[in-house]
């Protein structure tokens, strides 16, 4: 089995959270990844790609390898930031492997994000093992890309082979078949369809040298991205605390400007995502449901009056009653008592409203 050598990898790393891109980027530099790269959105990551491309036609410097990109970011997200990598005519790599990372890992997402072309999800929260994973996995088993009129990306079933009820209506003997620039078998009958199935490069320049066998990263490598992520788990009362704190100043600006309620409402929403996508990953799992809850409490058409305010600051304090009491784990005896506190609360604000 191959030890692969990451001091060989550039990895692009778009994420809007400072804290967890710093986590992330620790973690790729303790598994000795060669050259880490950081954007702070889509649209940084658009402009760091365009000026790699450019540097790389001057015969210095390269493209990343591999890029792991937060979901929900703004002014460009990671969805759009992924449509622009694999369709635009500027994209400097369509082929890249995309690792898309995020929170809200429910089945729209995953599945409209597979449509875009990623090829791997990343759910949060995270562990130093699932990071490890999704890289062997690209780096391994990279799929088969597709282009049709509608779709170009890596191909979305990853079974090798087909299933016995395959709805498509395009066969094998009927696409392109593309190996390398020079290596092209063309079908007797034109379908538009190309699969791109070139030679493993990513694999052979890390030291696979186009082994079929799975490679690994170092064990010991592993073992410390997991005590430093334990340790980052110091730092996340703080930023909570920060978190909380915005949301409580975001309920009384709701309050005392009623007329720009769904801005606010939209900016708690997304607040909450990023809470329900770390606790778990720095040992508060409860951080983690309840982020959810508000999540799923402040989408967009949710009620926004009086009541909608007062149901955000009991998921707040129910948060705030974690961070405080230190409330790790799924919290046992605590933590159902405070689940059920913020049920009574939202119940008693509903029937109030």
């Amino acid at each position: 089995m191959a030890v692969y050598n990451l001091e060989l990898l550039t990895v692009l790393i778009v994420e809007d959270n400072i804290y967890i891109r710093n986590v992330v980027e620790n973690l790729l530099r303790t598994f000795r990844v060669g050259e880490v790269i950081t954007a702070v959105n889509g649209e940084d990551a658009i402009e760091a790609l365009k000026m790699s491309s450019s540097v790389a036609r001057q015969g210095a410097g390269k493209g990343p390898d591999i890029i792991i990109s937060d979901l929900l970011m703004s002014p460009i997200n990671g969805m759009l930031f992924l449509r622009w990598l694999r369709g635009a005519a500027e994209s400097p790599n369509r082929f890249v492997p995309f690792i898309m990372l995020s929170g809200a890992a429910d089945n729209d997402y995953v599945t409209a994000s597979r449509d875009l072309g990623t090829t791997e999800f990343l759910a949060k929260p995270f562990s130093a093992q699932s990071v490890y994973r999704r890289l062997l996995e690209v780096i391994d088993r990279p799929r088969q890309f597709i282009a049709t009129s509608a779709y170009f990306g890596p191909d979305r079933r990853r079974r090798e082979s087909p299933p016995t009820n395959d709805r498509r209506v395009v066969g094998e003997n009927d696409v392109n078949i593309v190996h390398s620039s020079d290596k092209v078998r063309k079908p007797d009958r034109e379908s538009g369809v190309w699969h791109f199935r070139l030679p493993n490069n990513l694999k052979k320049k890390l030291g696979g040298h186009g082994s079929s066998e799975r490679g690994e990263i170092p064990t010991a490598l592993l073992e410390q991205a997991e005590e430093k992520l334990q340790r980052s788990a110091l730092d996340f009362t703080d930023w909570a605390r920060n978190y909380l704190g915005n949301l409580v100043k975001l309920c009384d600006k709701a309050m005392n400007d009623p007329g720009s309620r769904s801005k606010y409402f939209e900016e708690i929403n997304l607040l909450a995502h990023e809470l329900r996508g770390q606790g778990g990953t720095f040992g508060y799992p409860l951080i983690t449901v309840l982020g959810k809850m508000l999540y799923d409490a402040t989408h967009k058409g949710c009620r926004e009056d009086d009541t909608g305010v007062e149901i955000v600051r009991a998921h707040v304090d129910a948060m705030r009653a974690v961070i405080r009491d230190k409330v790790s784990g799924d919290g046992g005896m605590i933590g159902r008592a405070l689940l059920k506190s913020l049920q009574l609360a939202i119940e008693k604000h509903e029937t109030v409203g």
